[in-house]
């Protein structure tokens, strides 16, 4: 599967927002949109005016980018999200939050969908007791996702059973035994991600 290797800070530049793809690196001094706000490259501080179509297309690679997704996975996706019943933006965010990793991410289990990805990628996860290692997993709800055992005595996972995680309404999350439970598919109103779906859905029908 492809996966995109480059540095992970040069995508936030490109977006002049924080997309928090490295963890709490992104919330110290030493993020990179911190101490150079402007997108990379030899023509990055030079201001451009955005066409209808730049503006569809940069919060199209926005949203891409903020769930770690390559083109051909996101298309896929959106398409997916259209043959579902409802708005067709509202049903692709929705389609990403239900993805396994970002699942992870919102429990508190990783600092970064990133790092959840791996995990989940690395065998360290079940669902309703049967171990998945799929990313792009869509979790229902009622699913409940829980460390296994055998990972839970590591370093990482040990470190967040002295955390306070702040989770989404529609989860519900037990630090001590390492477990998550998706109490309810997610609302439009209850993804913060900020992305104005519409733009996406106005690309893609063109």
């Amino acid at each position: 599967m492809a996966r995109y290797t480059d540095a992970s800070c040069r995508l936030c530049r490109r977006e002049c927002q924080k997309l928090f793809l490295k963890g709490e690196r992104c919330y110290s001094p030493k993020c990179a949109l911190e101490k150079r706000s402007y997108a990379p490259g030899q023509h990055g501080q030079s201001r451009k005016k955005s066409s209808e179509y730049g503006l569809q297309l940069r919060e199209k690679q926005k949203c891409k980018r903020f769930y770690g997704l390559q083109e051909t996975q996101f298309r896929n996706l959106f398409d997916k999200a259209e043959r579902k019943k409802g708005i067709t933006g509202e049903n692709l965010l929705i389609l990403l939050e239900t993805r396994l990793d970002n699942v992870v991410f919102r429990l508190g289990f990783a600092s970064s969908r990133k790092e959840a990805r791996q995990l989940v990628t690395h065998g360290h996860f079940t669902v309703n007791g049967r171990k998945v290692d799929i990313p792009s997993y869509t979790v229902k709800a009622g699913d409940v996702i829980k460390v296994k055992e055998r990972s839970a005595n590591s370093p990482k996972f040990k470190e967040i059973k002295d955390m306070t995680i702040s989770v989404p309404n529609w989860v519900t999350v037990d630090v001590e035994k390492l477990e998550g439970k998706v109490v309810s598919i997610p609302t439009r109103s209850e993804i913060d991600t900020p992305v104005a779906e519409h733009l996406i859905v106005e690309l893609y029908s063109k």
